[in-house]
């Protein structure tokens, strides 16, 4: 027996109604703007971390203006929580350039110990170079201005009188503005090999 099913007015309505209410709503929920990514928070020791380097280096490089950027962990890390941690440096760590900062935890249920990376920028007054100048040129004291720069932006160190520049030569080019440094010059030549040197020695009654 083959059953008709009909569908007054009000029920087509209904079901029209609904029909538009679900496109309406896929529409909506397709148009609407993805949520912005979640800013994450800092972690509740880079502050202390951030202190303690910029103290430390501030007395190892006493007059001088310092700035401290602290760098992220492993991304891999999970360290449980601490209640209190202990920023420190490692024996006689010098926080000059990129450096690290001991961190352990001393107060909770696991305790760990972590090395969080920072650089440290300390500024001062060097020389650089007032121009351009090409590998193998012989410095003259008008080829040097001095301005303030990071000390610290290169292990080799930088030179901060005209009389240690003045008269060598350089090993690599140089450009406007660049901070002059000991690896940038030739070392100096006093003698050479065959040379007759004399050693004089002078104390108390004698030479």
């Amino acid at each position: 027996m083959l059953w008709r099913l009909q569908i007054g007015p009000r029920a087509r309505a209904a079901g029209v109604a609904c029909a538009v209410w679900t496109c309406a709503a896929v529409a909506a929920a397709a148009a609407a703007p993805t949520p912005p990514a979640q800013r994450v928070p800092d972690l509740p020791w880079a502050g202390q971390v951030h202190q303690f380097a910029q103290d430390a280096a501030r007395h190892q490089s006493p007059g001088r203006r310092v700035e401290v950027l602290v760098g992220a962990l492993d991304s891999r890390l999970r360290l449980a929580p601490c209640r209190r941690t202990q920023p420190y440096l490692a024996g006689s760590a010098r926080l000059w350039g990129r450096s690290r900062v001991g961190l352990r935890c001393v107060e909770g249920t696991v305790t760990w110990n972590v090395f969080v990376p920072v650089t440290v920028k300390v500024f001062g007054s060097a020389l650089v170079a007032a121009a351009a100048l090409p590998a193998g040129h012989v410095i003259a004291t008008t080829d040097l201005a001095q301005a303030e720069v990071d000390l610290a932006d290169n292990p080799s160190n930088p030179l901060t009188e005209p009389a240690r520049a003045a008269g060598r030569s350089l090993v690599r080019p140089v450009s406007a503005g660049q901070v002059l440094r000991e690896s940038h010059l030739r070392p100096r030549i006093w003698f050479a090999a065959g040379d007759e040197v004399r050693l004089v020695a002078r104390g108390s009654g004698f030479q």
